[in-house]
Order: structure tokens, then sequence, then C-alpha cells
């Protein structure tokens, strides 16, 4: 039987409704899927899925009930990235934005605003790519503020940006400058992608062409209060990190997944001699399991604010993108020649697991920072 026939292993506890979790199923299997080579070939936005996900409650998940329901958040991502990992990806995205807003304490992006967001009937990304590795000491901020009255006034540019559009809006981090030119603190805030925000086309990707990634560029731009998410950043980001990197483990578990669906897909035919290759399925099958469950365990607590479990989260994140890679490559050797083709799941879940390493935070990203919190349990 093949492995879509059957209940997918998943992060959620059992008090994950199964009503819910088959109509998120059955978005991805239904019209995602039957969008998918568009997604990836001609890199259409599937906003139409996204809306629909929102309906379902897959988008807002994990702002119910004070954030205890991150497991279900990372299911819906599990079960929409097995079928299309760019998909996966903004919804991971949309759900960041969504914490953002949440853990603002601001009523202007709460209330109404925040309920439509979960719902799908607006839509909102992430630029936190670059402050992410500048407040990591890997590169420097790119967005520059100096304080006015009634806010801020923003300049610079970001190279990519996901799941924006004209009309729609991300968290965005800029640098404070004094007087003098040096940094005083940092400001998180939305920004609304409109007049006089510029966007700018990304050169064309190998993967992940269907998240409408753009350029961001801003020339003194009025930051009022109103759209502030922290001020200062920093501590509200370590307060919300772990759950920023938390749920993109919902995107390299459908990898996974849809991974070994194509192994499953090819054994009637070809498991005589695909046995005689690395990473067969029971193995891998094996290590998601225990990833998946690991997930759970970490859903559950999505604000603790210790070492000991921002390095879990980061250790398990890093499993999973590792695990994507050796998946999504061991697909594509089950299948073969058929696996090779431009329309094939496979070879496209290579690129998939490609993203799933390198997106922010990469596991050169993700290693950097287990080093640097290993070495605070040392002795002086």
């Amino acid at each position: 039987m093949n492995h879509l026939e059957q209940p997918s292993a998943t992060v959620a506890s059992p008090e994950c409704d199964a009503a819910w979790l088959q109509r998120v199923t059955d978005i991805a299997r239904g019209p995602l899927a039957a969008a998918v080579q568009r997604i990836d070939r001609e890199g259409l936005y599937p906003l139409g899925v996204m809306a629909a996900l929102g309906e379902a409650g897959a988008l807002g998940a994990h702002l119910e009930l004070g954030g205890r329901r991150y497991e279900r958040a990372l299911t819906a991502a599990q079960e929409v990235s097995r079928v299309c990992g760019a998909t996966g990806f903004l919804m991971w995205c949309h759900a960041v934005c969504g914490l953002y807003m949440e853990q603002s304490g601001n009523p202007a992006l709460g209330g109404a605003c925040l309920q439509q967001h979960a719902a799908g009937l607006s839509f909102g990304g992430t630029a936190l790519s670059n402050p992410m590795k500048a407040l990591s000491g890997i590169e420097p901020m790119l967005l520059r503020a100096r304080r006015v009255a009634g806010g801020y006034r923003v300049s610079g540019a970001l190279p990519w940006v996901s799941h924006i559009n004209v009309g729609q809006y991300c968290g965005a981090v800029a640098s404070v400058l004094r007087d003098d030119g040096s940094v005083s603190h940092e400001i998180m805030f939305l920004l609304h992608c409109r007049e006089p925000v510029e966007l700018r086309p990304c050169p064309a990707f190998s993967a992940m062409e269907g998240t409408s990634t753009w350029g961001v560029r801003v020339n003194d731009l009025f930051v009022g209060e109103d759209v502030l998410i922290a001020d200062p950043a920093r501590p509200f980001i370590a307060r919300i990190r772990a759950a920023f990197i938390l749920l993109q483990l919902g995107m390299a578990l459908g990898v996974v997944q849809g991974s070994l669906d194509s192994i499953d897909e090819v054994e009637p035919m070809l498991g005589h001699v695909n046995r005689y290759l690395h990473d067969g399925a029971a193995e891998l099958q094996a290590e998601f399991d225990e990833l998946a469950q690991r997930a759970g365990r970490l859903a559950c607590t999505p604000f603790d604010g210790s070492r000991d479990y921002l390095l879990d989260v980061l250790d398990a994140r890093t499993q999973g993108a590792e695990l994507a890679l050796r998946a999504a490559q061991s697909a594509l050797l089950h299948q073969g020649a058929r696996g090779y083709l431009l329309s094939a799941a496979a070879q496209r879940r290579v690129r998939e697991s490609h993203f799933v390493a390198i997106v922010t935070p990469a596991i050169k990203h993700l290693r950097w920072e287990m080093a640097r919190l290993s070495r605070e349990e040392l002795p002086a």
C-alpha cells in the first residue's frame, strides 16, 4: 500500500482533531496537488490554497489557547509540505508573522488584524533572515532607523523576503542609529508592502519560485508606533526565537514524508534491486518517527526560555534538515530515471530539501549557534 493511502505519523497528539486534520489533508492532496507543477515550474503563488488552509484553521492553529497548539501547526505544515515544500514554507512564513503580531502586545496588531491573518483573509511573511544572522554576528543589519516624532524613519534594502506582495506585509527589524552613527538598539515592526515601499524581482531560484520572494527597498519610510512589534527588539526576538525555529520542523518533516512516499511508490517494481541502497525506507521511517515524536515534545513548551530547550530545538531543526537531504536523495536513487524527469516529485524534493538546509537558520548557522551556546556552559 502506498504511504499516501496510509495515515502518516504526525507531530500532533491525540487531541489533534481527526476531522480538522482531514480538512487539511484534503486541501493538500486536492487543489494543492493539482497545482504543484505550476508552483514549481511556473512560479505560481498559491494564495488560493493558502486561503483555503486559513479557512480550515491550518494557518492560525498555533495562535489558539496561548500557544499550546504548536503541534497542530507543525502537523498541518507537514501534511502540506509532503505534497509541496514551497507551500509548506509559505505556511511557516505566515505562521511566524502571526507569532510576531500575537506576541507584540500592540493592540493595533492584535484583535481583528490578527484574526484576519490567522484566517487567511490577509497575508504576511517574515523579513528576519538578515536580522537573525546579524544578531548572531554573521552579517551586518541591512535596515537602519532614526528616531523622529511619533516613531522612526527607516532606510535600507533586503535582498529577498518571501510571502509578500503589494498589499501584504512582513515582520522586519532595523538598527536604530544615534546622532554619531553608532547603534543604540534595534526595533521590530510590521512592514506594509505599499507605496513608497519598493519590491524588486529576485533572480530565479532552482526551486521555491512559487513563494513570492522579492527584494525590498525602503527610503526614509515612516514607522509609527501602531506598527511596532518590539522596541527594543532583542529581548522580543530572544523570547520568540525557539518558536520561530521550531515551526520550521513541519516543512522538514513533510519533505521527508514525501520522499518516503516516492520510495514506497517504486517498491513493487524495483524493490529487488533497491534493497542494495543505503538509507532505505525502514531506516528513514524510524528516524522520521523519532524526529516527529521529538518535535511533538518540543511543541508543548514553545516559549521555554532555557538554554537547554533552545539547544534541543536547534539540534532537532538540524536533524530535520539533514534527514530531509538524505531522504530526498535516497528517494531519487530509489526511483532511478523516472525520478529524474522534470515532472517527477523526487527530483523536486531534492531541490526542496536543499532549501530546508539553507533557509535561515541554515545548517551552518544552527551549528554556529549550538557551538556558541555550548561554550556558555563551560566554566570560565
